[in-house]
């Protein structure tokens, strides 16, 4: 049975409008939630996130700080979870699409469970999983809010499941959805509640809160249905809301199916069968680890666990991993540096899948060694720097000149990086296979795959790139130093003769980057024209370019710890045109990371340690990580959550942990 808004028992208010802008109210006898009137107040007082005029709700839920961000993923798409209960951002069906809820980033479109009244928030994810556990103590009660995108994940449906819950007292809870699609630019719309009862299907979500009735609808490409909340009512075009009554030990389950394609008919079994199956998910995609290795009982373990979450979370079924969920988050305010990071850098994968490994976690490490291989298969020497989570080409930087941005930022779709040449991505694909090849995890196609990206050294090796921070093309240093740690890396495990072959092109790229890019003081510089120090530098002899005790190494470090850390934070390089650390950018966690794995290598584990503290501490409340982390005023900037930070915290633990925990990975 299809019930058409305004229609079939309830009561359309005088000048609403059908399809589209119906304005009704809950029928006869319907109890455990408010409906709104025709002035646009609920009878709880409190305005409805339409407001009086209808329209856009995006003002009842304004940006937070990034640190007060939870994150939800399943490989597909990801969301962020705001401290009022909000879904800010969520891009749907796949991590590219146009987002359907971006008040984030100054568009329409947000999906809301807040308590009315005062209220303090907090949360936690359940251990080794993305399923997020808001909770808001009131003044009559504490109200929990479980948030997970369902698995198994469906490349063309984003799943939300929703469970309220109140743990003491009583709660009143305001729920609104407002799908829009391409930024916020389409319209909720062909709004219908339908009885899914028929067949024999009740949808988990029956008794007094609906008894079974969903909500579909569309904006722009994509249908949605919504289950939970079939006495939600709308005034004037906005979005749907209702005001939930619950009293202690009482839960009440949502659910939102989001499609680029029909919605096929639902399962039997309803809301309790998602949840265990997304928990049976998390198990078997996380699980437990492995006996003897680092997070079964060594360095922060619930950290690792949380950060190894986020990298599943990130990645999809066809193997990329979203470098980051967002887009148009500003590293500084109105400095221009607004980037879309929703694409699977190369780079980034390679950290990620050499991470995992130290922990014993082959199934992100053999996820990550296909994607790159299948990328330099196809691609050989023309392979570029990123891709789409499925292996397609990234668009073009576009500006949403509709949207407001984050505060200090602005908005702009697709990167720039698709267009470029990144050498150091050959090097790392290469130490990717060698890491690989060191587990007995490269096949056939691996090894093919090396040769196509030592046949790309040869043949690009001599080009300037955009390097690892993709500024300008030059003949980075760290790029070419890179190919060197990969060709040793993957010659360590391949036959005699084309060992032989690739330890001597590695010798004679070191020799090559010592001819033009050795300061005069003895340590590795940026560029031939850019004597600068950089971080980056850090990584040639972490990675076995050349040994740590090695004077070039040795003379890097300690020219890092002069010039790029302030109070134990690490940034990238000195400021252009000069200045302090600082003022330009925020201290980039990721070479934080570095410097303690460089420490470490030298001996000095305390020192190592407290890098590694600083570093770890540079999160939100849900533990996430951003790009870099403002130290005056301890916020994190740039887009979330970043996924070689916690990739590189990943290694860190292992590689700081005890010698008795110690894998070796």
């Amino acid at each position: 049975m299809s019930v058409p808004v305004g229609t079939q028992g309830m009561r359309r208010l005088s000048g609403g409008k059908r399809a589209g802008g119906s304005c009704l109210v809950r029928g006869e006898g319907d109890v455990g939630m408010s409906a709104v009137p025709n002035d646009g107040v609920p009878n709880d007082g409190v305005p409805d996130a339409a407001g009086p005029d209808g329209g856009d709700p995006s003002g009842w839920f304004p940006p937070h700080v990034l640190r007060d961000y939870a994150f939800l993923g399943d490989g597909e798409r990801g969301a962020l979870v705001g401290p009022d209960g909000d879904l800010a951002w969520m891009c749907a069906p796949s991590w590219d699409s146009d987002a359907v809820f971006a008040t984030l980033i100054g568009g329409a479109g947000c999906y809301a469970v807040t308590p009315v009244g005062r209220y303090s928030w907090g949360g936690h994810y359940d251990r080794r999983s993305l399923i997020w556990n808001g909770r808001w103590v009131t003044t009559d009660g504490v109200v929990e809010c479980r948030d997970a995108l369902a698995l198994p994940a469906d490349p063309h449906t984003a799943v939300v499941l929703r469970r309220i819950r109140v743990l003491a007292g009583s709660a009143q809870i305001r729920v609104v959805l407002d799908v829009r699609a391409g930024f916020g630019l389409a319209d909720m719309g062909e709004l219908t509640l339908g009885d899914e009862r028929d067949g024999g299907y009740d949808g988990g979500y029956g008794g007094e809160h609906g008894a079974g009735a969903a909500w579909t609808g569309r904006s722009g490409p994509v249908t949605f249905r919504w289950w939970g909340a079939a006495n939600a009512t709308r005034t004037r075009g906005g979005p749907l809301v209702v005001t939930l009554k619950l009293a202690a030990g009482e839960q009440h389950d949502l659910l939102l199916e989001i499609s680029d394609r029909p919605l096929r008919r639902p399962r039997v079994g309803g809301a309790c069968d998602l949840w265990r199956a997304t928990e049976a998910g998390w198990r078997d995609a996380v699980g437990a680890p492995a006996a003897g290795s680092l997070a079964a009982g060594a360095l922060a373990v619930h950290d690792t666990e949380q950060a190894l979450a986020v990298l599943t979370g990130l990645t999809s079924s066809a193997g990329g991993m979203a470098a980051a969920a967002t887009m148009s988050l500003p590293e500084r305010a109105r400095a221009g540096r607004n980037y879309d990071y929703r694409y699977a850098w190369i780079r980034d994968q390679c950290y990620a899948g050499r991470a995992v490994a130290a922990h014993r976690q082959y199934r992100l490490l053999d996820t990550s060694v296909g994607f790159v291989a299948q990328r330099l298969l196809a691609d050989g020497p023309a392979m570029k720097p990123a891709y789409t989570t499925r292996g397609g080409a990234v668009p073009d930087e576009r500006v949403l000149s509709h949207l407001a941005g984050y505060p200090g930022g602005s908005d702009r779709a697709g990167n720039r990086a698709g267009g470029q040449f990144q050498l150091d991505a050959f090097g790392e694909a290469l130490e990717l296979f060698g890491l690989a090849a060191r587990h007995g995890r490269l096949d056939a196609d691996g090894w093919r795959a090396a040769q196509a990206a030592v046949d790309a050294i040869v043949r690009r090796g001599h080009e300037p790139d955009a390097g690892i921070w993709e500024i300008d093309d030059r003949r980075w240093a760290h790029s070419r130093l890179t190919c060197v740690s990969g060709l040793h890396a993957v010659a360590a495990h391949a036959p005699a003769r084309l060992a032989s072959r690739w330890h001597d092109l590695a010798e004679a790229i070191l020799a090559d980057v010592s001819a033009d890019c050795l300061h005069p003081g003895g340590r590795w510089q940026r560029s031939p024209g850019d004597r600068r120090i950089d971080a980056s530098l850090l990584l040639p002899a972490l990675r076995g370019a050349l040994r740590p005790d090695d004077p070039r190494s040795r003379a890097t470090v300690a020219a890092v710890e002069a010039e790029l850390v302030r109070d134990d934070y690490v940034y990238r390089f000195p400021p252009d045109g000069g200045g302090p650390l600082g003022d330009s950018e925020g201290a980039f966690l990721l070479c934080g990371f570095l410097l303690a794995l460089a420490r470490h290598d030298r001996g000095d584990r305390l020192g190592a340690r407290v890098l590694f503290e600083r570093a770890r501490a540079s999160c939100g409340s849900p533990g996430l990580f951003a790009e870099e982390f403002d130290v005056d005023q301890r916020q994190l900037r740039g887009n979330l959550p970043q996924a070689f930070v916690h990739a590189l915290l990943l290694e860190c633990a292992a590689v700081l942990a005890p010698d008795e925990h110690r894998d070796g990975g």
